[in-house]
């Protein structure tokens, strides 16, 4: 959904929501332009829609013209993207085909905890789990993808990198932090389904996670930062071992 300026809150943004009430949606149809309640919770990262009401129905037959890029759903093929990694190196998706590659974004200067960091921190966590088990380590892949590649060039990414890997540049192996140029970034966010856009050097986004299998298909994807790492962990391992076999 694309909203206007939230004084206080967030900037005009394309992301998604979902309504408090779920039956709301039975009067909406596409190209609506609607006000609502925008309702936060302290202990979750969605934001949820209530008191939804249509303010104009101008603009219903113009959707399909409109309409956001295509995001992967699972089954689908991901196209390759070239990236440059922690090292200065160009890597790209097709280089992972055969592993299970999991994939998400964040950016370096991100200040809120509940975003970048914990989402970093999970992948942290998924790294270890894997590394616990040397055929799935082999045969899986992590990469963090920077939404903010005017700043967050390789030295930075490195830097960033290794204090989350216990300074241990030789875990690079397994789990990369790179950024691509602004095209592409866009086009690969669009892929994955994730909004962002910046403003006074603070970037607003949303959040995704994406397990790709050894076909380069998605496997699965995660939203919002409060998922288990655990069980990411057992899905990139699944998926692993069967491309494997």
């Amino acid at each position: 959904m694309q909203h206007g300026d939230i004084p206080g809150f967030m900037p005009a943004m394309t992301m998604a929501y979902k309504l408090k009430d779920p039956k709301q949606i039975q009067n909406l149809k596409p190209g609506d332009e609607i006000a609502a309640d925008v309702l936060v919770h302290s202990d979750s990262d969605d934001y949820l829609l209530d008191s939804v009401t249509i303010t104009s129905e101008a603009r219903r037959g113009l959707l399909p013209a409109m309409l956001a890029p295509h995001q992967l759903m699972v089954g689908e093929r991901v196209p390759d993207f070239p990236l440059v990694n922690q090292d200065g190196k160009t890597i790209h998706l097709k280089d992972f085909r055969g592993k299970a590659l999991l994939v998400t974004f964040i950016y370096t200067r991100c200040p809120m905890p509940t975003a970048c960091p914990l989402i970093t921190s999970h992948f942290a966590k998924v790294n270890r789990d894997l590394a616990r088990d040397k055929k799935a380590y082999d045969e899986s892949h992590l990469i963090s993808v920077s939404l903010d590649p005017a700043y967050d060039k390789p030295p930075v990414l490195r830097q960033y990198g290794l204090a989350y890997l216990d300074d241990d540049p030789s875990a690079f192996s397994h789990w990369d932090f790179a950024d691509t140029t602004s095209g592409d970034l866009k086009k690969l966010a669009e892929a994955f389904g994730l909004q962002y856009s910046e403003e006074n050097n603070q970037i607003t986004h949303t959040m995704a996670t994406t397990l790709i299998d050894g076909d380069s298909k998605v496997a699965q994807t995660w939203t919002g930062s409060d998922w288990n790492p655990d069980d990411v962990a057992s899905a990139v391992r699944a998926v692993a071992l069967k491309a494997a076999r």
